[in-house]
């Protein structure tokens, strides 16, 4: 039996059945780390031993960092190709940690390339390569590869203000130029990113993702920003559009699959000062279809909102800030009423997402194919149910509110702080109140708060101001739960968005008050009265509940209380049965 082997048998690490395996594995030339890794044991023990056995330093790569100028020092294709990582030892000498100790080679390399000596240090291969992404930047493997092309191909650098001087086409089609934008997109899909920023300044090329609701800037190697206009035309050539055009804004979209996925990607590019800046929203088409008992609605709210969908006429209103999760919301309704029975149409601002048995008809502003036209004629089609992707203006919402009226159920979105200022953002379109009163079934609010990350979860005290802001001031000293920042969170503390909702359902009382224009705080007070929490005393009890933390709901909320009735209101918020 071999010596490591043997060894790792005695300190109960391994069984004899996983020794003589190793043995074996090791007697057809295969190294240690491999060997041991191929019976079942975890990378990170297996070098644990190994750097016990052989006295070599073991490097906990998540908690050191690295700068970019250290690493500038060193041959970047070196530590791409071989897996790596040069690093301080912290007495003046110099690490070369790599993932397999008996494999010297690439620490030779280093050597020569650099003429300086290094002491072998090991770390698993995942972290490794996850600190070279991190600080060497995305798509770091194939910056060289990008310049040896544009020295083979005779192109000149790129300059922002002289690349007419270049065949763009030609540059985009490279090989490494497109390996980097599939390198960003597949990125960004791992991240769970909504979005993706590509943005030009006089210096830098800068590339952020947005995730869980919140731009997170990505490393990226400063030479990408002589590839900058080939960049740009490879995403054009993907979307369709037309690359000779730097002037003008254009849109368009591209449809990929990754990893069993198919992914709608929506592009914006537009002029910037020092070149065209490019916008793509990822669309994952495998989850929009939620259901509505899976958004997060408490009980009550799933209730009403069930009972106002089954009405067969009226409008119902979606209302809350771009991206906080208004169009999942729509789809997963219509998903709820969908049937061979009902002719559902819906227009939209792009179309999203395709749904069977959904009749689904895209607006062209341009062509003079708007909202409210769309909806006039949507009305000869005979349609049972109606979707609006945005109400905007005062025609779109007077062709709504009269199809609603006229037998019709209509669904559509609207940009309010809250359900009750649903109702005065329609009369400041001047919607007639009686019309309003008698059309309006209900009203949804909705937020995305992020959610703590289950890895890294801790308890933690919020500040005396937290906990006033919130209503909770009878409560100093109550633990809630916040993320310390991890590895799989991306050291944000958050990861996921839960839904936030706050239903209005139009009663004989609240439809009194519509019908005489009552103001907003009215709207509120009889909403109180009848026992409806608004959108941030919704968010407290997922804070209460340990889903996110206080901070995080203050953030996304706004409180519009005032006084005697704040006050009220902070007595009336109810502890969860489930509490952290």
């Amino acid at each position: 039996m071999n010596v490591l082997a043997h060894r790792m048998l005695e300190q109960g690490l391994i069984d004899a059945t996983a020794a003589r395996g190793v043995s074996d594995l090791l007697a057809q030339g295969e190294s240690p780390a491999r060997a041991f890794a191929a019976c079942g044991l975890a990378e990170e023990r297996v070098l644990q031993f190994l750097s016990a056995e052989l006295d070599l330093p073991y490097v906990e790569l998540e908690q050191r960092s690295f700068s970019k100028q250290f690493l500038a020092r060193f041959p970047a294709r070196l530590i791409l190709d071989r897996h790596v990582l040069p690093a301080d030892d912290g007495n003046g000498g110099l690490l070369a940690v790599t993932a397999d100790p008996f494999d010297t080679s690439a620490v030779d390399e280093l050597r020569l390339a650099t003429g300086k000596d290094f002491q072998l240090a090991l770390a698993p291969l995942a972290d490794i390569d996850r600190c070279i992404k991190r600080y060497l930047g995305v798509g770091a493997d194939t910056v060289q590869s990008m310049i040896s092309e544009a020295g083979e191909n005779g192109l000149q650098v790129i300059d922002t203000d002289a690349d007419e001087d270049m065949d763009l086409t030609e540059a985009a089609e490279g090989a490494s130029i497109i390996r980097f934008v599939n390198q960003i997109l597949t990125e960004a899909i791992e991240l769970r990113a909504t979005d993706v920023h590509i943005e030009p300044f006089e210096e830098t090329l800068r590339v952020r993702y947005r995730i869980d609701g919140v731009l997170q800037e990505a490393s990226v190697a400063p030479e990408v920003k002589q590839f900058q206009a080939a960049i740009v035309s490879r995403l054009k050539i993907l979307s369709k559009l037309d690359i000779a055009e730097k002037r003008t804004p254009q849109d368009g979209r591209i449809k990929i699959r990754i990893a069993e996925h198919e992914i709608d990607v929506r592009v914006s590019v537009i002029p910037m000062l020092y070149g065209e800046a490019v916008v793509l929203r990822l669309l994952d088409r495998s989850s929009v279809l939620l259901g509505l008992d899976k958004l997060g609605m408490s009980d009550r709210d799933l209730d009403i909102t069930r009972v106002i969908l089954e009405r067969p006429h009226g409008i119902i209103l979606v209302t809350g800030p771009t991206g906080s999760g208004k169009t999942t919301t729509l789809y997963s309704a219509l998903d709820l009423i969908r049937s061979p029975e009902s002719n559902i149409v819906t227009v939209e601002d792009p179309v999203e997402y395709q749904l069977d048995m959904v009749n689904q008809i895209q607006v062209h502003e341009a062509i003079g194919m708007t909202f409210a036209r769309a909806l006039r004629s949507i009305l000869r089609q005979d349609p049972d149910v109606i979707m609006v992707g945005e109400i905007r203006d005062e025609e779109t919402a007077r062709v709504a509110v009269q199809s609603a009226l006229t037998g019709h159920l209509v669904l559509a979105t609207l940009h309010t702080n809250d359900a009750p200022g649903a109702v005065a953002r329609l009369l400041d379109m001047s919607i007639e109140p009686y019309l309003l009163s008698g059309a309006l079934n209900g009203v949804v609010a909705q937020r995305l708060a992020r959610t703590v990350c289950e890895h890294c979860a801790a308890k933690y005290i919020p500040e005396q101001n937290v906990l006033e802001d919130a209503g909770l001031s009878d409560k100093p000293g109550r633990p809630f739960r916040r993320g310390a920042g991890c590895q799989e969170c991306h050291n944000s503390g958050f990861r996921g968005r839960a839904g936030i909702y706050a239903v209005m359902e139009v009663t004989p009382d609240i439809r009194r008050l519509i019908h005489r224009a009552a103001p907003t705080h009215e709207l509120r007070e009889a909403l109180a009265k009848d026992g409806v929490l608004t959108l941030r005393e919704e968010g407290v009890l997922l804070a209460l509940e340990g889903r996110t933390c206080l901070e995080e709901v203050l953030a996304v909320t706004h409180s519009e209380d005032t006084g005697a009735e704040a006050l009220r209101r902070k007595r009336r918020v109810p502890e969860p049965a489930e509490v952290v």
